[in-house]
């Protein structure tokens, strides 16, 4: 199979560790990675702040620079989810407006290949054991996307329990939105820092070393309040934990 790496503008920008821990993680798994690098953003900060028909370049872009692969891995669900839910609403609005049926077929295309790095492992490796070691206790917060669009279910909490040396904790509220949602923490910003200190303050009451989930930028948010708020609890990006060995821990 030809697995391409969606690396998304969150980790490439700020998180690249986490696209390196990817490649190591399948790599591991007898996957060979691509990178093409014709890749760039989704699309998903334009298409939810409104600019439906800005995001559409991005929706051929994505498609064209990804047309040669089986499967699109992306350790994000929020982007993943951008693809899979709303390409498909963008090319049906654009065949709507008489457009044409371009968006409709690339959107076609794309949608089935493209999977978070988690359900890619458990749906099409069918592998729960990844070999990975991770001494620590962790916690788990389920992302809005990964929870609610892509329905991953327990996919993660199972590549979690299979870690040697990790002790899964239970988190509080885990369902609950850490309060990010992108642009909403902008534009909201009281109402996304009351729900981002709910979450922190749950996380730390775990008692756990780290928290991770399946999205950098959830991560970023939790990991700036727990900052703030003095916890020493670390936010970890799930293919980082995955990625440990015994002998290399990330």
């Amino acid at each position: 199979m030809r697995v391409a790496l969606f690396i998304t503008c969150v980790n490439d920008t700020l998180y690249p560790r986490t696209g390196h821990a990817v490649v190591t993680l399948l790599e591991r798994l007898g996957v060979e990675v691509g990178f093409p690098p014709g890749q760039s953003c989704c699309g998903q900060a334009q298409f939810n702040t409104g600019y439906r028909h800005e995001t559409e370049p991005l929706v051929r872009r994505f498609a064209e620079a990804f047309e040669d692969y089986d499967y699109v891995v992306t350790p994000s669900g929020s982007c993943a989810a951008m693809v899979r839910d709303n390409y498909p609403r963008i090319g049906a609005k654009a065949a709507a407006e008489g457009r044409g049926q371009e968006l409709t077929e690339l959107a076609a295309a794309a949608v089935p290949k493209t999977y978070e790095l988690t359900e890619f492992i458990t749906d099409v490796l069918k592998v729960t054991d990844v070999g990975a070691y991770y001494p620590h206790t962790v916690t788990y917060h389920p992302t809005c996307h990964g929870l609610r669009m892509l329905r991953l279910g327990d996919r993660p909490r199972r590549l979690l329990a299979a870690v040697a040396g990790l002790e899964l904790v239970e988190l509080p509220g885990a369902e609950e939105c850490c309060g990010f949602g992108g642009t909403f923490a902008v534009k909201n910003t009281a109402v996304s820092a009351a729900m981002g200190a709910d979450k922190a303050r749950n996380i730390t009451a775990t008692g756990a070393e780290a928290v991770c989930t399946v999205d950098n930028s959830c991560q970023m948010h939790i990991g700036g309040t727990l900052a703030r708020q003095g916890s020493t609890v670390r936010p970890v990006h799930i293919a980082e934990i995955l990625a440990s060995t015994e002998g290399d821990v990330w």
